[in-house]
């Protein structure tokens, strides 16, 4: 899909860390827990990675991976200073993130989930549409969840066929989208 960057525009500001992965749900007795990856690289749960821990009841702290292994539904790891099921058990449903900046670059015509939310979007023979409030896979591809004016949303095909730019920087994408689309997309709940 095509890139670019504008000088323009003010960059926006990305968010400072990054989901990797989300705990599922404990895994055993002595304090392993079963991780859902949202990162594809494979380094990322190895023995020795620190990660921040981000527990649904709040706040973040560091951790290391201590043990790592595949598991049905996921990766199953241990972390350093986890040693019960009933410690583990607490952290059902914490966030695993890294920093942005440990976040290699995609390649050309790649996109990742965090870039692309808080874009603003414009169809070029329509004008603006919204802001993206999500990404989601649609079984057939990527879709953009646009929000517009009144709270209408629309889930977009996120396809180099109906884009003419996508700006990280300026937190921008521009769409060619075909007539009738928009209206075929609607959300009326």
């Amino acid at each position: 899909m095509p890139s670019s960057s504008s000088k323009t525009e003010a960059l926006r500001n990305l968010p400072e860390q990054v989901l990797v992965g989300i705990v599922l749900r404990p895994h055993g007795l002595r304090g392993a827990v079963v991780v859902e990856p949202w990162s594809d690289v494979p380094a990322r749960f190895a023995a020795g990675s620190e990660l921040a821990l981000a527990p649904r009841t709040g706040g973040r702290r560091g951790v290391r991976v201590c043990e790592s292994s595949p598991a049905a539904g996921g990766v199953r790891l241990r972390f350093e200073g986890v040693t019960t099921r009933e410690e583990a058990e607490t952290l059902r449903g914490a966030r695993l993130e890294v920093p942005a900046a440990a976040v290699v670059p995609p390649p050309a015509g790649a996109y990742y989930l965090f870039e692309l939310v808080g874009c603003r979007c414009v169809d070029r023979r329509r004008g603006e549409l919204g802001v993206v409030v999500d990404v989601v896979e649609g079984g057939g591809g990527w879709l953009i969840v646009v929000e517009g004016e009144g709270g209408r949303r629309w889930p977009l095909p996120f396809v180099e066929r109906y884009l003419a730019r996508v700006d990280r920087g300026a937190g921008r994408i521009e769409w060619e989208l075909p007539e009738g689309l928009i209206e075929a997309c609607e959300s009326r709940s």
